[in-house]
């Protein structure tokens, strides 16, 4: 797919009207109730976003993804949602929406909400009516309800288990006050999962979608997009019959599993394309969607949601070879289907990259997933003794330099622009992410990378607001304050924003091509208009090719690029 011109030549309003602004776009995430304070009451809020839409623009992104905002009870950080259509009353309005997507625009920023298909909040007034309501009702049915087993019903339908640990299902009391009924959760007891085989189901979020984009949102970032669909036809089949019947590499690749990645769902996307399609620009749309690699391509069609997270590298080890493979991989699937692919390092999910760039190998021995989730070292308290925030850090801005030249969508996670490192130190009575209660001393949870952003070097939580922040903060916040990096040559932030503003002028067609190397430990690839990026991923500093060096993620030795370090040259 070509761009006819780069995309620092285009106005902001050119920019908004542009229907493929999405394929090589660079999207913030930002996770509001962490953001910034308006009201000083401890959470981050519309608000407050919408009074740093200054600091989003001299940053240099082209679009900011919301994560929930509606009413919640944060049983999972908003993902519980008790209204699609509105907003959580401590984040603020409709009309504090409004205003937040008006000055995003006029700033030229495209909004991406999130939203969650796969399940409701039991607060949500339709479970609320199910709970209510006999077995065998039209509203029970808006959820997945089964009878138990066992003489009295006492034992759940299936021995599944949720993600979040413990059983999949969950036993309610009936109007009378007997137990009656479960109904299944694949994550939190309080995210019922809706049943996307009822027609008003499907109806309504229809009407959802059409709902956000009349209020100027350009794209959704859907959550779990590879679960909504269910095959449930008795009898259930066991843990082990599933694990017996999983034929696939790394997950079934058939489209067999009762609830994961079957292929009805994508009869519920091309229906969500027709609306998308109704607006001009068309809506975007990303799925979350962690499947079998065979099988991501139909969720990033353009019948379909038209793109499709890819975690590859965010699983990866920093290896040059690693890091090539999964490069010319999903670009080879983005190009069969249309699509264009997308590259990510951290998120709300998954500890900081900054912080797993920098474990021992005995962390990632014993963190799994080639040691890119972290989690278990985490808590071990490994990164108090053992963590090499230096190396973490140098890794983790060479890695981010590389991304934002691969051909795509590179999406980044708010405070990753500062350096953060994963916060460990968390009390347990100051946590809140229900993967940490459900299983102790096994996962350490999510909060780690959730904790509000420091603005300020001093002063009540570090300037997110004037009433003290929902999670702690640690002191060593104060060195990655927006204020101490802002304007310092060399800081992680200043390196943000002029590769995102080099980004923005360089960027034209999706090409790259790859430049042999007799060093295995470095990484070279053009892109078009001379445009070329080098990793060293080794320890060894190593010569540059020729041509005017643009940025550098580390400083040169002269002129030769250090180990773990990234430069971008034009030639």
């Amino acid at each position: 797919m070509s761009t006819t011109a780069t995309l620092a030549t285009l106005s902001d309003s050119d920019r908004l009207a542009d229907p493929n602004w999405w394929r090589q776009a660079s999207v913030y995430q930002i996770y509001p109730r962490s953001f910034a304070d308006s009201n000083g009451d401890g959470i981050g809020d519309l608000k407050g976003i919408t009074a740093k839409v200054p600091y989003l623009k001299t940053l240099g992104i082209d679009a900011v993804w919301l994560s929930p905002f509606y009413p919640s009870a944060l049983a999972d950080g908003g993902y519980d949602v008790d209204d699609y259509r509105d907003v959580d009353p401590k984040l603020g309005t409709l009309a504090d929406f409004d205003e937040m997507a008006k000055a995003l625009h006029e700033a030229g920023i495209k909004l991406i909400a999130d939203i969650v298909p796969n399940h409701s909040s039991n607060r949500h007034k339709w479970f609320q009516e199910a709970l209510a309501a006999p077995k065998g009702s039209p509203a029970r049915d808006r959820y997945i309800f089964r009878d138990g087993k066992g003489p009295n019903g006492e034992f759940p339908p299936s021995d599944w288990d949720s993600v979040f640990g413990g059983p999949a299902w969950e036993r309610i009391t009936e109007p009378d006050g007997t137990l009656g009924q479960w109904y299944m959760h694949i994550f939190a007891k309080e995210q019922p999962d809706l049943n996307w085989s009822n027609r008003e189901i499907r109806d309504d979020f229809l009407k959802t979608l059409r709902f956000w984009s009349d209020r100027g949102v350009d794209g959704f970032r859907v959550d779990v997009a590879h679960a909504l669909t269910k095959d449930l036809t008795e009898p259930l089949l066991s843990k082990l019959e599933l694990s017996a019947a999983n034929t696939g590499v790394d997950g079934f690749d058939d489209g067999s599993h009762p609830f994961w990645d079957r292929d009805e769902v994508h009869e519920i996307y091309a229906e969500w394309r027709e609306v998308f399609n109704e607006y001009n620009p068309p809506r975007t749309a990303v799925a979350e969607a962690w499947v079998h690699a065979t099988r991501r391509a139909r969720y990033a069609s353009p019948q379909g949601l038209g793109q499709a997270f890819n975690f590859d590298l965010l699983q990866a080890d920093f290896d040059a070879a690693e890091y090539k493979e999964i490069i010319t991989r999903n670009l080879a699937e983005a190009a069969a289907t249309g699509a264009s692919s997308t590259w990510v390092f951290s998120n709300h999910d998954v500890v900081r990259h900054a912080t797993r760039y920098g474990l021992p190998q005995v962390a990632k021995e014993k963190a799994g997933a080639k040691g890119q989730d972290g989690k278990d070292w985490l808590l071990a308290g490994g990164p108090k003794d053992q963590l090499d925030v230096e190396l973490g850090e140098r890794r983790a801005r060479a890695a981010t330099l590389l991304m934002l030249a691969v051909p795509g969508s590179a999406y980044l996670y708010q405070g990753e622009e500062l350096g953060l490192q994963e916060v460990a130190e968390i009390p347990e009575s100051e946590r809140q992410d229900p993967s940490f209660f459900r299983n102790k001393g096994v996962e350490i949870g999510r909060d780690g990378c959730r904790v509000p952003l420091p603005w300020k070097v001093e002063g009540t939580s570090f300037g997110f607001g004037d009433g003290g922040s929902h999670l702690p903060q640690p002191d060593w916040f104060s060195k990655y304050a927006v204020e101490a990096q802002d304007g310092t040559e060399g800081s992680t932030l200043e390196l943000y924003r002029k590769a995102l503003k080099l980004r923005r002028e360089l960027l034209t067609d999706e090409d790259l091509e790859w430049v042999e190397n007799a060093n295995p430990d470095v990484l070279h690839f053009k892109r078009p208009n001379g445009w070329q990026s080098v990793t060293n991923f080794g320890n060894t500093a190593v010569d540059l090719p020729a041509g005017t060096v643009l940025v550098s993620s580390g400083p040169l030795e002269d002129g030769r690029l250090p180990g773990n370090t990234t430069a971008w040259l034009r030639a």
